[in-house]
């Protein structure tokens, strides 16, 4: 099982905050947008003598609750086509689990969301990397590239818009682009849409509005990012492929059931106002334009402009990102602060990409995004000095 490059450096955060340092924490999708209260109220006023099992599929209330939200996105489905999953974590791991047998491979453009090999991994899958490159901001590899990986054990793709932890925003070309391939070769079209509220550049399109996709388009979904709300473990898998649904049915049963409290949550958010998601998509967005400004002012960083959810990829002057996150903890402070990346290394499936690359979280609130920055700046300045970069300008980006 592979270790998590957002995870692994906690001891030395812990560590560092034991020193008295504050740490600023770039390096996680944990937004400090506050979680609607409404439907933190909906459990505290619920009226629950016995907390039961769910249904294994999730309450018919909230499924049926969530054809309403789908339908406001131009998602046509019906309650028995959602199954729901503690958090997306496991409608990832159902996908492959229903459509997949060991030794069996899934296509992914990498950098992709490191937990997908962690999902692989306890599914006995294998996940075949396909790059795309920070110089045209991670945009989908050509569809030849797809087609040159494709193998008798290739039997789906998986792709994640907005992207974690790109922030890139596939358009509806790339998006028809796949269903074409996933057509021509009877492949499933896993779809991790957990930030499609996130997005500022570009038109957000779903693998279910692509037409003649009911049976190859698996989608997986959370409310973890949606509302702020990561700790309820609520997520979903949605297909119109029967066949699927049933298998996924089977490992929900062997599980039980989904989250009972989460699930009155969920009711609740999907009757928030349809103005709810503009505050914090306008916060996400000049959170997003301070970061990209600020990396890209400094020497010999290059970070892409993201469309959607809340994750940059900045190449840096470095050699090696491990070593730098490391050292970001261990043996740097700016006025008694430091900043936690993750190392992008772990995002990559192909050895050796990503060694001068970090993923940042844009999740913190302007005046910390600000002196997160500082930090990095400062730490940049001092660690290129110390360990002259020798690779050449084209080395860290995969030609």
């Amino acid at each position: 099982m592979p270790a998590s490059p957002i995870r692994k450096l906690v001891p030395y955060a812990e560590a560092a905050k034991q020193k008295g340092i504050k740490v600023y924490h770039l390096n996680i999708g944990q937004p400090d947008i506050e979680t609607p209260p409404q439907i933190l109220d909906a459990v505290r006023h619920a009226d629950i003598k016995v907390l039961e099992y769910s249904h294994s599929a999730g309450n018919e209330s909230y499924r049926r609750k969530l054809v309403q939200y789908y339908k406001r996105v131009g998602i046509d489905v019906s309650y028995d086509q959602i199954l729901i999953t503690t958090g997306g974590s496991e409608a990832i791991l159902f996908g492959f689990f229903s459509c997949l047998n060991p030794g069996d491979e899934v296509i992914i453009p990498e950098p992709f969301y490191a937990n997908y090999n962690g999902f692989a991994c306890a599914a006995g899958v294998n996940v075949v990397p396909i790059t795309s490159y920070i110089d045209n901001g991670f945009a989908l590899p050509p569809i030849k590239d797809f087609e040159k990986k494709i193998t008798s054990k290739t039997k789906a793709i998986l792709v994640c818009s907005p992207n974690n932890p790109t922030g890139y925003l596939y358009s509806r070309e790339e998006m028809e682009a796949l269903r074409d391939i996933c057509l021509k070769y009877n492949l499933y079209l896993f779809s991790d849409e957990a930030y499609r509220e996130f997005c500022y550049d570009g038109e957000y399109v779903s693998a279910m509005h692509l037409k003649g996709m009911e049976e190859n388009t698996v989608l997986m979904d959370t409310i973890s990012k949606r509302y702020s709300a990561c700790g309820a473990r609520l997520g979903a898998l949605v297909t119109k492929n029967k066949q699927v649904y049933d298998a996924a049915l089977k490992f929900a049963q062997a599980r039980l059931s989904p989250p009972g409290l989460a699930q009155i949550m969920g009711e609740a958010a999907v009757e928030l106002p349809d103005h709810y998601f503009d505050a914090p998509k306008a916060e996400y967005l000049a959170r997003r334009n301070l970061l990209v400004s600020r990396l890209n002012k400094m020497p010999g960083v290059v970070c892409p402009v993201p469309g959607g959810a809340f994750y940059a990829i900045a190449k840096l002057p470095i050699d090696d990102c491990d070593k730098f996150c490391q050292w970001l903890l261990e043996d740097f402070s700016y006025n008694n602060q430091t900043v936690m990346l993750a190392p992008a290394t772990g995002f990559y499936g192909t050895a050796g990409l990503g060694k001068n690359e970090v993923r940042l979280a844009y999740v913190l609130n302007l005046e910390s995004i600000n002196a997160a920055m500082d930090c990095l700046e400062r730490a940049l300045e001092e660690y290129t000095a110390s360990q002259p970069v020798t690779f050449s300008e084209s080395e860290g980006t995969a030609q």
